[in-house]
């Protein structure tokens, strides 16, 4: 009977973290190829709207390259056409690269809205399709406030969208629209032929490539993964399909099976590549510093496996009622080294990064090092905020 090979927690920790650019100080200017290079080691970044210290892909992208500022993002996108924006598991920025495989995507979304749509949206949105594409064909680029002027307006919550809104959305889902860029955080659409370099909207792939790519693809951002992780990373792939590649690719050799012991000293089988667990022994050790991370970035994206692989639990409680949130309405992870060491409610108020409170995870001591270096990671964070002075609240710190 074969021995499937063990990658023992810390090592696990390390490699997940060194694939998601978190594990050794990277230099670099955060704009232009290097911006690129970043956003494609990635894979793609979450793009969010919530603003209570920085959006969630500037902070998913400053915490690995300090100098990175919105505007290089915004520029990689809207004028060097290195990017674009489409969905993952959520709305991401991806690498223009990429855009060739978001085809499969784009048919599965449209199947997918052709099924579900019309039973959870307003009525009279698929009678607008030609109405919206021509007046964009002819007026050039437009948000949802430029078109259906004479419809109603929402009054039912955030999903509640005009017919002409919920037009504009299937077209950029489906493929026929592009976002050409963002006006604040409104997204101005464009036909797809006027935003996406020619070379990668004139190639074509069949599906079995597009789907070896995204779970290949997958595979080597994550260092090691089940099946269904794979297929969630990109959201490209079923997970049917994610079976039965990781079966093709075990019996060809491309993939290895091992066990990886999670943070509870339990055993989970996972698949990997030789050449991921070549990189294992050579990996450095982590560096002290402390790191505020976005509570959408991508190490952190599956909930459950941070909490099986760093035994940290973290759920948003934006949409919690106030007097039942445990932490706060949009709190922080906080890393060190290869360990997520608690959890920071911080945010900006007239000027000031206001800190309302930190939590260490059970068991740490937040002895004079750590409080030192939560105090130069808030240092860094602040032009990035935006705000020159930092505050404390009296009892911040609930160790």
């Amino acid at each position: 009977m074969t021995t499937r090979p063990l990658l023992m927690n810390r090592d696990a920790r390390r490699l997940f973290l060194d694939r998601h650019l978190l594990l050794r100080p990277a230099a670099g200017p955060g704009r232009g190829a290097d911006l690129e290079q970043l956003l494609t080691g990635l894979g793609f970044v979450q793009v969010d709207s919530v603003n209570t210290l920085a959006r969630a892909h500037d902070l998913i992208l400053w915490s690995r390259r300090g100098r990175y500022r919105p505007p290089a993002l915004d520029s990689l996108i809207a004028r060097h056409r290195a990017g674009f924006e489409h969905w993952t598991h959520d709305a991401a920025v991806i690498p223009m690269r990429f855009y060739p495989m978001w085809r499969l995507k784009f048919a599965r979304d449209e199947a997918h809205m052709q099924r579900r749509w019309p039973k959870w949206r307003r009525e009279g949105w698929d009678a607008e399709f030609d109405s919206v594409l021509r007046h964009i064909a002819d007026h050039g680029p437009a948000s949802a406030s430029d078109l259906g002027g004479d419809e109603p307006r929402a009054s039912g919550g955030w999903w509640d969208w005009h017919p002409s809104k919920t037009a504009l959305e299937y077209l950029w889902r489906s493929g026929r629209l592009a976002i050409r860029h963002r006006a604040g955080f409104r997204k101005v659409y464009d036909l797809a032929e006027r935003v996406i370099p020619a070379e990668h909207l004139a190639t074509r792939l069949d599906e079995t490539e597009i789907v070896d790519w995204a779970l290949a693809a997958a595979l080597e951002r994550l260092g090691f993964a089940t099946s269904g992780e794979l297929a969630g990373f990109f959201a490209i792939a079923t997970r049917d399909e994610a079976r039965l590649w990781c079966a093709r690719a075990l019996a060809a050799g491309r993939i290895v099976e091992i066990d990886v012991e999670m943070a509870d000293g339990s055993l989970r089988r996972s698949f990997s590549t030789p050449a991921l667990l070549d990189q294992v022994a050579m990996l450095p050790e982590p560096s002290s510093r402390i790191r505020l991370l976005s509570p959408f970035d991508p190490a952190l994206r599956d909930r459950a496996r941070a909490e099986r692989l760093f035994g940290f639990r973290y759920r948003i409680e934006i949409f919690v009622p106030a007097e039942k949130r445990q932490y706060g309405y949009y709190v922080f992870p906080v890393l060190q080294g290869d360990r997520l060491i608690g959890r920071l409610d911080a945010k900006r108020e007239e000027g000031a990064l206001v800190v309302r409170a930190f939590w260490p995870e059970p068991g740490l001591r937040m002895g004079r090092a750590r409080l030192a270096g939560l105090a130069a990671e808030l240092q860094r964070i602040a032009p990035l905020a935006g705000v020159e002075e930092i505050r404390h609240a009296p009892g911040w710190l609930r160790a």
